[in-house]
């Protein structure tokens, strides 16, 4: 019978160095879970609304103003899918979308959607229409793997992103194209959509390779 201070077996052994290995590979895990990474840069993106081709063309332009430099345009599209803004922006409502050369960091959103909707306040001053809205301004962020809108309306899918603003995953890039969620507007689940922000995650990435 072997006693309290025997020699271990084979088995003992083993288990021994596995532990041994284990506490090695803690020990570098804790060392590395305290370390915080910062959040890749995005692109910024901008969905119009508009009453009608002139509205559009002044959206695009104060954009330009507000945000710096457009890189792509989308083709305009009628905005069709629901009726809930015909009150505000008209029964012909516009579609375009563009997004913004200079890349930013994901925190600025919630700024961004308090500076889009003093722009939208502007521009209704600005063209003087019979329409409290002529023109609706929806930012948001593309990333490699899925695009987020912001919005001022809480409900069950939706994050507080600060300044009273909230966020909203609406499509998630994977297996190499856009995918919806149970929750995704529409018309965000159309094809011509899916296309043009398919070419701004590639300019997106272009940019962040051209940055290492």
């Amino acid at each position: 019978m072997l006693g309290c201070h025997s020699a271990p077996d084979a088995e003992s052994k083993t288990l021994i160095t596995m532990d041994s290995r284990f506490r090695g590979n803690d020990e570098s895990k804790i060392k590395h879970m305290w370390e915080l990474k910062e959040p890749g840069q995005v692109k910024l993106i901008i969905g119009i609304l508009a009453a009608d081709e002139n509205c559009l063309k002044k959206a695009v332009e104060a954009i330009e103003a507000e945000f710096g430099d457009i890189d792509l345009v989308s083709n305009t599209w009628p905005f069709n899918q629901t009726d809930y803004y015909k009150e505000q922006t008209g029964e012909n409502i516009l579609k375009q979308f563009v997004s913004i050369e200079k890349l930013i960091e994901p925190a600025e959103l919630a700024d961004i959607k308090h500076r889009t909707n003093a722009v939208e306040q502007s521009l209704a001053k600005e063209l003087k229409m019979d329409l409290p809205r002529p023109v609706n301004l929806d930012p948001g962020i593309i990333e490699p793997s899925k695009l987020i809108l912001a919005t001022t309306k809480n409900y069950s899918h939706r994050i507080y992103i600060g300044k009273k603003m909230y966020a909203e995953v609406t499509l998630i890039f994977d297996n190499g194209k856009w995918q919806t969620m149970p929750y995704t507007y529409p018309d965000y689940a159309q094809q011509c959509y899916h296309d043009f922000f398919s070419k701004v995650r590639k300019k997106l990435l272009e940019q962040l390779k051209s940055k290492r």
